[in-house]
């Protein structure tokens, strides 16, 4: 085979693996959102986003909205909120969450605060040392496009899960959108 045409198999082929990651990924993080919470979790875990300062950044907003609802839907539920300090954040993600949705009206006594977490992963083993022994159900409250991510680590950790996906702020939507198939490649492979 000449080389001119060993080029082009070789430029066809990355081009249909490229395409079958991108494909293969929007399935899969299209599919998990549509694993509904419908209350039964006696806990949901809000993940954590970006601080600025000490107010929560658009994305985290529309996560802790999306938890507020949840909470008044379902009264019962107690949310873990779950997010350290990054070296720009005035304080940790975790601080942040409470202080919003106790601002918005939620009662101290439903919030628990895990403020340690750098990563997704993090985010989950750590919450899931703040849950009673034995409790493995529990609702992910995060952004649409990070559900499926945040659903296989938890099943990783050995947590039953169902979801409330937060809308993502148009804003941000295609930087999310391409950093998180990256992420999710990454998670098949790292299995992190």
């Amino acid at each position: 085979m000449s080389k001119g045409k060993w080029i082009m198999v070789v430029g066809c082929a990355g081009v249909l693996v490229l395409a079958a990651c991108w494909f293969s990924t929007g399935y899969t993080m299209k599919k998990a959102v549509r694993n509904a919470a419908d209350g039964s979790s006696a806990y949901a875990i809000i993940l954590g986003a970006k601080v600025n300062g000490t107010v929560p950044s658009k994305s985290l907003q529309y996560r802790l909205e999306a938890a507020f609802d949840y909470a008044e839907k379902h009264p019962g539920v107690i949310l873990v909120l779950s997010g350290g300090q990054g070296p720009d954040e005035g304080v940790s993600e975790g601080a942040a969450m409470r202080d919003y949705l106790v601002t918005r009206g939620l009662p101290e006594e439903r919030l628990l605060v895990e403020d340690q977490s750098t990563s997704t992963y993090e985010n989950l083993v750590n919450s899931k040392r703040l849950l009673p022994a034995g409790q493995s159900k529990v609702t992910l409250i995060t952004s649409d496009y990070h559900v499926a991510r945040a659903g296989i680590l938890a099943k990783r950790i050995g947590l039953d899960w169902d979801a409330v996906p937060a809308e993502t702020p148009q804003s941000v939507k295609v930087k999310t959108g391409i950093r998180e198939r990256l992420a999710l490649l990454k998670t098949w492979v790292a299995g992190k």
